[in-house]
């Protein structure tokens, strides 16, 4: 059987976990992770991969998967907004340091592969498309059973394409991106704007928010939504009419086998799967006499960039 370390690294924790062919995390560990340091992170890196090779020194390979762009050559981190790298040599200073081959990837192409190899797309045989929705908007592509990297190694950012032109502000210098509309930052602002507005139908929001309408955050919506209310609700059926429209045009565009939804946002359920998969119906409409993409919510969960970074190491 053999081993390898997945190491998932984002902008608050450093999480490393020894997987199994099939999946399965046999051991895991973290730290926090120095975002302001890009040392201290690297070296972070290094700490995980290296306390968990000494504890199971059949391990063969790293894999990483950072919340960065990565090169063509999967080597170097060529930017990341969250981790203050810039042109870091990440892949070949692991290896050196904990003396085993390393994988350098984005952390959501590792989260989609991981869903493709083991969680909800397993059963596809040749392609699926995931999008991650979180504080942001991530994505990840499997065309022909390998993840598409495009030509300079940065495809898969499915949070930028344009929803809306002319529209909200993007941090990536563009307007109207999707991550601008259903991204869980997105949420909040559908649900403060709507709180201020309409005070009386944002009752249960406004009282977990302690009744200021700019407190409110993403946990306190799912629970105000759950219970009820009707501004919370109307956020996510938001959220998810833009989510649904964006799955409809990679539908189009690239015929995937299985559309799946992933990322932390996804723990609300049916509040945010539901509209997004009747927007994505509404949409494609017109096709009824052609098959198109199942739309399903991701599995795999917190073990996704593990398990995901592992496999790929271990196939490289």
């Amino acid at each position: 059987m053999t081993l390898t370390i997945g190491i998932d690294v984002g902008g608050t924790k450093v999480a490393g976990g020894v997987v199994d062919e099939q999946g399965n995390v046999l051991a895991a560990n973290r730290r926090p992770t120095p975002a302001e340091d890009p040392a201290g992170t690297r070296d972070t890196i290094v700490e995980v991969a290296a306390e968990l090779a000494a504890q199971y020194p059949e391990a063969t390979a790293i894999g990483i998967g950072a919340a960065a762009w990565i090169d063509a050559a999967g080597s170097t981190v060529l930017f990341a907004p969250n981790l203050a790298w810039r042109d870091e040599p990440l892949r070949d200073y692991v290896a050196k340091a904990v003396g085993l081959p390393t994988v350098l990837e984005n952390d959501a192409n590792v989260a989609a592969w991981a869903e493709f190899r083991f969680g909800v797309a397993k059963h596809a045989d040749d392609s699926m498309v995931m999008i991650t929705v979180g504080t942001g908007i991530g994505g990840g592509i499997v065309l022909n059973g390998k993840l598409w990297h495009g030509a300079n190694g940065i495809a898969g950012e499915l949070g930028h394409i344009q929803s809306v032109p002319d529209g909200h502000p993007c941090g990536c210098g563009r307007l109207g991106c999707l991550e601008q509309y259903a991204s869980g930052n997105a949420l909040v602002r559908f649900a403060r704007a709507a709180a201020r507005q309409e005070p009386e139908r944002a009752a249960k929001l406004l009282e977990l928010a302690g009744g200021d309408a700019l407190a409110i955050s993403g946990r306190q919506i799912t629970e105000a939504a759950r219970a009820g209310d009707g501004v919370a609700m109307d956020a996510f059926a938001q959220v998810g009419y833009w989510l649904g429209v964006a799955l409809a045009d990679l539908a189009q565009s690239l015929d995937p086998q299985i559309l799946v939804i992933g990322g932390g946002v996804i723990d609300a359920g049916p509040l945010l799967m539901g509209p997004a998969e009747r927007t994505y119906r509404d949409q494609l409409a017109q096709r009824n006499r052609f098959p198109v993409a199942e739309v399903h919510a991701a599995r795999m969960g917190n073990v996704a960039g593990v398990v995901g970074a592992a496999d790929l190491a271990r196939r490289a």
